[in-house]
């Protein structure tokens, strides 16, 4: 039952998605957020806004990590008409799209504003793989210097497929002792010093 308020929930947001078929995002965005993000880039795409919907979209973000309006718009205690004002104002301030103010109004509605930001991020995902972009997040212990950095790229631009475009984020956690933590698209590859000495530690342990 609960699934199925979800989903008149998500429905609601535009009345075009009622009446046509869906438009699917070249990639699947998995919990509410992401549900209310597939709306989303549905009407933006039957509207060809979706360049125009992504900006406002970032827009939005910045607007949930202001202090004077988080404080309002992520509080429980707010009332959700109250809730909807303020955030109103601040979206009549930027000149958003009627696209967004209405997502705005439909996560208000069904008292879901505090996933905000999961519904940008979701819908950041979906506009990158629209893009033929494939995120790509590799981890190690210390910084990459350019040789390796360059070795690296060349590596996982073998997993691409044509029309693809590498966009590689590095990180250092000096935690995972040596190797590298790779995540690229939903491929999730764990090489680092501290996985396999944990590893080794549970073999030596059940033998």
């Amino acid at each position: 039952m609960a699934a199925l308020g979800l989903g008149l929930q998500v429905r609601q947001f535009s009345t075009s998605v009622l009446r046509q078929a869906l438009i699917r995002p070249p990639i699947d965005v998995y919990g509410v957020g992401g549900r209310y993000a597939t709306a989303l880039f549905s009407a933006a795409s039957k509207q060809k806004k979706l360049e125009q919907v992504e900006k406002e979209m970032r827009t939005l973000s910045a607007l949930i990590k202001d202090p004077k309006l988080s404080s309002i718009v992520m509080n429980p205690h707010v009332k959700r008409s109250l809730k909807l004002k303020f955030f109103g104002d601040a979206m009549t301030k930027a000149n958003l799209s009627p696209i967004s103010v209405n997502l705005i109004t439909v996560l208000a509605d069904n008292g879901r504003l505090t996933l905000t930001a999961d519904v940008v991020g979701a819908f950041a995902k979906m506009m990158s793989a629209h893009r033929g972009e494939v995120i790509c997040t590799v981890t190690t212990a210390h910084p990459l210097d350019e040789a390796n950095l360059a070795e690296l790229k060349v590596a996982l631009n073998g997993f691409l497929a044509k029309g693809e475009t590498l966009i590689l984020e590095t990180k250092s956690d000096a935690s995972i002792l040596g190797g590298m933590i790779v995540s690229i698209g939903d491929k999730y590859v764990d090489m680092s010093t501290k996985t396999k000495i944990h590893k080794l530690t549970k073999i030596i342990r059940d033998s």
